[in-house]
């Protein structure tokens, strides 16, 4: 029986890790919206700042959650969940450009 969880197990994440941007179509940011958020000063000016000028991506209040990037595909199936508890506001932002999310086009004002 542990055999059999040990193929599962690696075939999951081979599945998980095969994966690459392009099969990434939107990302969703979970986390609460004070409680740990408000120990984590850089990462709560990162979501409530900077991700609302990202395209593809939004933010989703949970009640206790704990910050995190969630890459999704197509039919919205979860794709990579990644902490963002550790990061920095410039260290986030680079991590959602890395996964290629661009910012939001400013239109110039005439």
């Amino acid at each position: 029986m542990a055999f059999k969880n040990v193929i599962f197990i690696t075939l999951l994440c081979t599945y998980v890790a095969a994966f690459t941007n392009e099969d990434i179509v939107s990302a969703r940011i979970e986390s609460c919206r004070g409680c740990s958020l408000n120990r984590l000063p850089e990462v709560k000016k990162f979501i409530v700042e900077d991700v609302p000028a990202y395209d593809r991506v939004e933010v989703k209040y949970i009640s206790g959650a704990p910050p995190e990037l969630i890459l999704l595909g197509t039919a919205d199936n979860e794709l990579e969940r990644l902490p963002l508890s550790q990061l920095n506001r410039e260290q986030c932002n680079e991590l959602l450009q890395s996964k290629g999310f661009p910012k939001k086009n400013k239109k110039s004002e005439f």
